[in-house]
C-alpha cells in the first residue's frame, strides 16, 4: 500500500504545481543566502588571519559556498520541472530525470546536514586558533618595521576598537610583554633604564595598555599608563574603581562574534534542509499524481499521488534486496574474470 496517498483533480494539481514553483524559488533565494554568508565568513576570516596565526581553516566557508551554488542550481531545475509539469508537450522530457533528481536531493540533504554540523563544530578550532594567534599578536605588536608583522599593530588596534576588547584574555596580558619598540624608548632616562635592568630578559615591561583599549564612553580621561599605581593618579583606586579601559578579552569577543555568525548560518542550513524536504515531498506528489491519471488524454481526470509506492518497511526491504543482488552480481563478475584469467 502506498505511503500517505492523496487524491488529486486538475485544480489541486495546478495549485500544487504553482505552490511548488514558488517554494523552489524560495529555496533558490535560500541557496543565494548560504553562498553569500559563506563568502562573508571567508572574508571575515581573511581580515583577521594575522590574529589566528594564519592557521584558520577555510574548509567550512568553502563548503558553504559550494552547497549554496548547488542549492541554487538544483532548486532552479526543480522549479523548471514544476513550471512545465502541467504542459503535456513539455513534461515528458523531464519525466525520466525526476527519479535521479530526487535521489540527488536526498544525498544533497545529507551534505547540508553535515555542513550544518561543521558550522557548530568549527567554533572550537577558531577558539584555539585565536588563543595562539592573539598571544603572538600582542608579542609582535611593537614590530612595525619587521617584514610580515608591519600591520600587526594596526590590526590589533582596529580589533580592540571595533570589538571593545583589550588583550587576549584581559587587559593584563599587555603587562607581560614589551609592546613599545626600543626605537621609541629613551635609554638615557633613568626610569627606562631601571625597568629594563630589573627584568631578567631585558624587556621594558609596565602596567600600561595601548590607546585602543580606552573606553570612549568613560567620563574620565583615559588612564592607560600606570594602571595599578594608585599614587600616579588623583582620586584613583584600581582595586575598587571601574577602569576606563575595556576589560573584556579579545578572544572572548571574537569567539562570540564568529560563534554567533556560525550558529546563525548553521540554523539557516538546517532550515534549508527542511525546505528541501518539503520540495522533494511536493515534487513526488506532483509527479506521481501525473503518472496515475485515470485518462492521460484528459487533463481534468482524477489521480492519486503518494510519497512512496509501498510502505516504509517494504521500501527498505526492496532497497536492501537490490543492494544484495548488486553485491552478488559483482562477486559473480569477479569470479568469471578470475576464471578467464587463469
Amino acid at each position: 500500500m502506498a505511503l500517505m496517498p492523496i487524491k488529486f483533480d486538475l485544480p489541486k494539481r495546478v495549485k500544487l504545481a504553482q505552490g511548488l514553483w514558488l517554494l523552489y524559488w524560495v529555496s533558490v533565494m535560500a541557496g543565494i543566502m548560504i553562498f553569500s554568508l559563506g563568502l562573508f565568513f571567508k572574508i571575515e576570516l581573511r581580515k583577521r588571519s594575522e590574529m589566528m596565526d594564519n592557521d584558520e581553516s577555510h574548509f567550512v566557508p568553502n563548503l558553504l559556498i559550494l552547497v549554496g551554488l548547488i542549492a541554487c542550481g538544483a532548486n532552479a531545475f526543480g522549479g523548471k520541472v514544476c513550471h512545465d509539469s502541467l504542459d503535456p508537450a513539455k513534461f515528458p522530457k523531464w519525466k525520466p530525470m525526476v527519479k535521479p533528481y530526487l535521489i540527488f536531493c536526498c544525498f544533497f540533504n545529507v551534505l547540508l546536514l553535515v555542513t550544518a554540523l561543521f558550522c557548530f563544530l568549527v567554533q572550537f578550532s577558531i577558539y584555539f586558533a585565536l588563543a595562539e594567534g592573539l598571544k603572538n599578536g600582542i608579542k609582535f605588536y611593537k614590530d612595525t618595521d619587521t617584514p610580515g608583522r608591519c600591520f600587526m599593530k594596526r590590526t590589533l588596534d582596529m580589533t580592540q576598537i571595533e570589538f571593545r576588547c583589550c588583550g587576549n584574555n584581559n587587559f593584563r596580558d599587555w603587562f607581560e610583554v614589551q609592546w613599545i619598540s626600543n626605537r621609541y624608548l629613551d635609554f638615557s632616562n633613568d626610569e627606562v633604564k631601571d625597568r629594563v635592568m630589573s627584568n631578567v630578559e631585558g624587556k621594558f615591561l609596565m602596567d600600561s595598555v595601548p590607546f585602543s583599549c580606552c573606553n570612549p564612553g568613560s567620563p574620565r580621561p583615559c588612564i592607560q599608563h600606570h594602571l595599578t599605581n594608585n599614587s600616579a593618579h588623583y582620586d584613583y583606586d584600581h582595586r575598587i574603581e571601574e577602569l576606563n579601559i575595556w576589560t573584556r578579552g579579545c578572544r572572548e569577543a571574537l569567539v562570540a562574534y564568529y560563534g554567533g555568525m556560525l550558529n546563525t548560518i548553521g540554523a539557516l542550513v538546517v532550515a534549508v534542509v527542511v525546505l528541501e524536504s518539503a520540495d522533494m515531498a511536493g515534487l513526488k506528489y506532483l509527479t506521481t499524481s501525473l503518472e496515475t491519471m485515470a485518462d492521460p488524454e484528459n487533463p481534468e481526470s482524477e489521480s492519486e499521488g503518494w510519497l512512496l509506492e509501498k510502505g516504509v518497511k517494504e521500501t527498505f526491504s526492496d532497497l536492501m534486496e537490490k543492494l544484495k543482488s548488486m553485491g552478488k552480481g559483482n562477486q559473480v563478475e569477479e569470479g568469471e574474470a578470475a576464471a578467464t584469467t587463469s
